[in-house]
């Protein structure tokens, strides 16, 4: 399954590069991408999201606190 979410506040090339190799480490998701340009995140996971999202936030925290992820 595929979702779409928008990360708000993402102002950092080099951060989103960072989320995306983070967010694919994990073992649940098939593949993440993350459009600095867009905002955009983009996972494909086999797992449950509700499980999977609050892994992903905690991520996207660490690497650019002031971020927000909401869905599409």
């Amino acid at each position: 399954m595929k979702k779409f979410y928008r990360l708000d506040g993402l102002d950092c090339a080099n951060c989103a590069a960072k989320m995306e190799k983070a967010i694919n480490d994990l073992t649940e998701v098939s593949s993440a991408t993350v459009n600095f340009m867009t905002t955009k995140l983009t996972i494909e996971a086999d797992g449950d999201f509700a499980e999977l999202l609050p892994k992903v936030e905690k991520i996207v925290k660490k690497i650019e606190p002031g971020v927000k992820i909401k869905p599409l």
